[in-house]
């Protein structure tokens, strides 16, 4: 495998996947959705280039939590895996910890942070945004 090659999967191994190259974004989410769809109180995501992502092994199952995002998790087990928005169809985000190496991968800021619990502490060394780093509307 290349320096640039990242490689995960599920925790029954039936679905694995490959993505290459820096991440576009690395955070850590907590607003309800991903919450929801984790059983976590937030979230890490490293986000890829959509051309540089691929499953390589199994076929996850899709959900859409609104209608304009699909997550994706292995029907066997159950791992969250993937997240794609139709408005930005150009990138693909990939639950840190289904990497294979996640230690490479630390949040650079938190995201949604007006829908974490009230008991999940904050990091103070990250920049924090009310909801989505690119627009707080």
């Amino acid at each position: 495998m290349t320096p640039n090659m990242h490689e995960g999967g599920c925790l029954c191994g039936a679905v694995r996947y490959r993505a290459s190259g820096v991440p576009r974004a690395l955070t850590l989410c907590h607003c309800r959705s991903c919450r929801r769809a984790s059983g976590a109180p937030s979230v890490a995501w490293a986000v890829f280039d959509a051309g540089d992502f691929e499953f390589t092994a199994g076929e996850p199952a899709r959900f859409h939590s609104s209608p304009s995002v699909v997550r994706t998790f292995c029907g066997q087990c159950g791992t969250p895996l993937t997240y794609q928005q139709e408005a930005r169809a150009d990138s693909v985000d990939v639950t840190t910890v289904s990497l294979d190496q996640p230690d490479g991968f630390a949040p650079a800021f938190e995201i949604w942070v007006e829908h974490k619990v009230s008991w999940e502490t904050l990091d103070p060394n990250l920049p924090h945004y009310p909801r989505s780093s690119k627009r707080d509307a």
